[in-house]
């Protein structure tokens, strides 16, 4: 089913949903890690699946919030979000706009879809209905890479980019 070596993956993190109050960061600094290290990072995005509203909450109300599941654009968002933060307070990130992604959606379905790019194009990408799931990319094997071309949304993204360190 994949292109990437497991071997090759570091330790999993989990993207939450951004609130207005809320918008933790720690995942990101797990997946700095890992890329520091060479290693591949799986993102497993948030769903909110029978959540109660704050209001309801408050007030002992059994009503809950229609699901929501994050997407791979939104995620890459979140991303990219937290790397403009970040170098506005003047710190560099392992993670750039052009770090090699790649997309998952319905894994083992007849309608599984894989899309490989930039963190930039997985933030325009749309792959469907849930569940998705991101990898940031570590080190790869030239033999990755050519097989992550397969699934690019746009090949000149792996010709035109020097971004990769290989093995």
């Amino acid at each position: 089913c994949f292109v990437l070596q497991l071997y090759n993956f570091g330790e999993t993190v989990s993207i939450v949903f951004w609130a207005d109050t809320w918008k933790p960061e720690g995942f990101f600094d797990k997946i700095e890690k890992n890329r520091q290290n060479g290693m591949h990072t799986l993102c497993l995005l948030d769903i909110k699946v029978k959540e109660q509203s704050l209001e309801n909450l408050m007030k002992g109300r059994k009503i809950y919030e229609p699901p929501r599941y994050m997407s791979v654009n939104q995620a890459a968002e979140q991303l990219l979000a937290i790397i403009q933060n970040r170098r506005l307070q003047g710190q560099e990130t392992g993670i750039t706009e052009d770090t090699i992604c790649v997309g998952l959606t319905r894994v083992g379905a007849l309608d599984q879809k894989i899309a490989s790019g930039t963190l930039h194009q997985m933030s325009a990408v749309e792959l469907g209905s849930p569940l998705h799931s991101l990898i940031v990319t570590g080190t790869m094997h030239p033999l990755e890479l050519e097989m992550l071309k397969l699934f690019s949304v746009d090949s000149s993204s792996f010709e035109n980019n020097a971004f990769q360190r290989t093995t």
